[in-house]
C-alpha cells in the first residue's frame, strides 16, 4: 500500500512538474513575441551626450532584458561637429559599436566625403549598415559592403530590417557617378516580399527618406509594422503615429535630431506576426542623465583634440550670427552674408564677382562676443573648398530659380549671395518665381543682372557639381578649383575685420 501510494505522488508530481513547465514555455513564447526598438536618427557627429545616451541604452537592456532589445539609427551619422571634421566618423563608430547597434541605414551625409570615407567607417562597423534603393555593385569602394536587409533573431523571434535612402541624396551629396539610386517604393515592395518567402512576419524599415515619404511608404506597400525614420529632423507630435489598412496597423517614429532624444518603441506582435499592442516615448537626454562611465572616459580621448582646436580663438563678433536652419533656408540672414563675403574676397584672385552658398550648408549660429575655430567650423561642418566658374546672367537666375524652389520643405539650396541682390515671390508660379536680379558694382551700387552676360562667381564644390539641383553651374566654363576650405576661408576672413559686425542688407527680399 504505502510503495503504491508513494507510486501516486510520484506520478503526480511529475506530472505537475510537466504541467508547469508547458505553462512556462507557452509564458516565455508569448514574451518573445514582444520587442522594444530604442532609436536614433540625424545625430551629425553630436557625440558629446554619448556616455549619457549610453546609460539609457543599459537601463532599458537591463529592464527588459538584452535579448529584447534591438538598437537602430536611421542615418546622418555623418557631417555636424568638429568631431567629424577630425575624425571622418572613426569616432561616431567607436562609440556605436560600444552601444550596440543592431543596425543602421545610410543618410545622404554617409556620402558628404566620398564613397571611400563611408566604406572605413563601414569597415570599422560591428553592425550592418543597410540600402535597399542603392545599387552599389559599380562602386569598388562600397561593394559587398552595404546590406540591402538583415536578419535579425531576438528572443527566438526573428525580425526583418532593411534600409531606405533618400533619392535626393544624388543631388545634395557626393555619392558620385557609380552608385545606381532606384525608386524606393518599388524596392520596399520587393524586399517585404522576399522577407516573406524567407518566412519573416515581422518586418522594420529602417529609413532615412523623411516623415512624409515614410507615411507614403506606410500606406503604399503592405507587409511593413514599423518605420523608425530619419532624414526629416522630425519631433513627432504622435509617437508613434499610426497608418491602418484592413485594421492592421503600421507604426511610425523618429527621434528628432543631433542625439537630443532616444527613441523607445515597445511593441508586442501576436502569433501572425501582426502588431496587437504598443507603447513608446522619445527620452529627452540631458544632463540630469549620469553619464556611463567607460564611455565617459573614452570620450575625452577624442574631447582633447577637439577642445584644443574648439578653443583658438580667431576673431570677435559685435553682433550675434544668425545660423538658424529655419532662416538660412528661408531668408537673408546676418551669418550667411559673412561667410558669402567671405568667399567673395578670397575668389577676388580670380575676378569672382559674386559668391552662392546654400542655405543648408551652415549648421550653427554663433553669439555676440570672442569667435573660436571650433564654432566656425561646427558652421561650416563638411569641409567644402570654393570652385570660380563662368555662367551667364541667365544660368544666374536659373540657379536662383533652384534655389527658392523648395522653401515650403526649408530646403537646404535656398541661396545666401554676396555681389548681388534678388527679389522673389514664393507664390509665384514655377520658372518665374525671381521677380529680379540685380549685381552690385564695384562702387557700391546696384545695376539689372544682363541674362547674357556672363558673370564669374565661387561658390562651393558641392554646388559646383550639381549639387542641391544647382545643375546649372554644371554647364559653367573656366572651372577652378580654389583649395580653400570653407571654414578656413570664414576663419581668415573674420581674423582680418575683426570685430566683425555684418548686417541684413537687403540682398534677399521676400515679395
Amino acid at each position: 500500500m504505502i510503495k503504491k501510494y508513494f507510486y501516486k505522488i510520484t506520478v503526480t508530481l511529475i506530472l505537475i512538474l510537466f504541467l508547469l513547465s508547458l505553462v512556462s514555455n507557452l509564458s516565455f513564447s508569448a514574451d518573445t513575441s514582444s520587442i522594444t526598438i530604442l532609436h536614433t536618427n540625424d545625430t551629425h557627429s553630436h557625440i558629446e551626450e554619448i556616455a549619457r545616451r549610453v546609460t539609457l541604452i543599459r537601463q532599458v537592456q537591463k529592464e527588459v532584458g538584452m535579448d529584447k532589445v534591438l538598437l537602430l539609427d536611421a542615418g546622418d551619422v555623418f557631417s555636424g561637429t568638429p568631431y567629424f571634421t577630425i575624425y571622418k566618423g572613426s569616432a561616431d563608430v567607436r562609440f556605436m559599436n560600444y552601444a550596440g547597434y543592431n543596425a543602421m541605414t545610410l543618410g545622404n551625409h554617409e556620402f558628404d566625403m566620398g564613397p571611400g570615407v563611408l566604406a572605413r567607417f563601414i569597415d570599422k562597423a560591428n553592425f550592418p549598415v543597410l540600402c535597399a534603393n542603392f545599387d552599389f555593385s559599380k562602386e569598388e569602394a562600397l561593394k559587398d559592403k552595404v546590406k540591402s536587409w538583415v536578419i535579425v533573431e531576438k528572443g527566438r523571434e526573428k525580425f526583418g530590417i532593411f534600409g531606405l535612402t533618400t533619392p535626393e541624396t544624388a543631388e545634395i551629396s557626393s555619392p558620385g557617378k557609380n552608385i545606381v539610386i532606384n525608386d524606393y517604393l518599388e524596392i520596399a515592395k520587393a524586399i517585404v516580399k522576399e522577407l516573406e518567402s524567407n518566412g519573416i512576419n515581422k518586418i522594420i524599415a529602417l529609413t532615412h527618406i523623411g516623415w512624409d515619404n515614410d507615411i507614403r511608404l506606410a500606406k503604399e506597400v503592405k507587409g511593413i509594422d514599423i518605420i523608425v525614420g530619419g532624414h526629416s529632423h522630425t519631433l513627432p507630435k504622435s509617437y508613434p503615429t499610426i497608418i491602418t489598412d484592413d485594421n492592421i496597423p503600421t507604426l511610425i517614429v523618429q527621434a528628432n535630431e543631433y542625439g537630443k532624444y532616444l527613441g523607445r518603441l515597445d511593441v508586442v506582435f501576436n502569433n501572425n506576426g501582426v502588431i496587437q499592442s504598443w507603447k513608446g516615448s522619445l527620452i529627452s537626454i540631458d544632463n540630469k542623465i549620469k553619464e556611463e562611465s567607460l564611455c565617459k572616459i573614452k570620450l575625452e580621448d577624442y574631447r582633447k583634440p577637439v577642445t584644443k582646436l574648439m578653443n583658438a580663438i580667431v576673431g570677435e563678433s559685435l553682433v550675434d550670427l544668425d545660423g538658424e536652419r529655419s532662416r538660412v533656408r528661408f531668408q537673408e540672414t546676418n551669418l550667411a552674408n559673412l561667410i558669402t563675403d567671405a568667399m567673395l574676397a578670397k575668389a577676388k584672385i580670380v575676378n569672382a564677382v559674386i559668391a552662392i552658398q546654400n542655405g543648408g550648408g551652415i549648421r550653427a549660429s554663433i553669439p555676440k562676443g570672442k569667435i573660436t575655430l571650433g564654432q566656425i567650423m561646427t558652421v561650416l561642418p563638411f569641409g567644402n573648398y570654393l570652385v570660380a566658374l563662368d555662367i551667364t546672367g541667365q544660368q544666374i537666375i536659373d540657379a536662383l530659380e533652384n534655389g527658392v524652389s523648395q522653401v515650403k520643405d526649408l530646403a537646404g539650396r535656398f541661396p545666401q549671395v554676396s555681389g548681388l541682390r534678388f527679389v522673389w515671390d514664393p507664390n509665384a508660379e514655377v520658372g518665374k518665381r525671381i521677380i529680379s536680379v540685380e549685381v552690385k558694382n564695384p562702387d557700391g551700387t546696384y545695376q539689372p543682372i544682363d541674362p547674357s552676360k556672363t558673370y564669374r562667381i565661387v561658390t562651393n564644390n558641392f554646388l559646383a557639381q550639381g549639387g542641391d539641383g544647382y545643375t546649372v553651374f554644371q554647364k559653367g566654363t573656366n572651372f577652378i578649383n580654389l583649395g580653400f576650405v570653407d571654414y578656413e576661408v570664414l576663419r581668415e576672413y573674420i581674423q582680418k575685420n575683426s570685430p566683425v559686425n555684418p548686417k541684413i542688407e537687403g540682398r534677399i527680399i521676400r515679395k
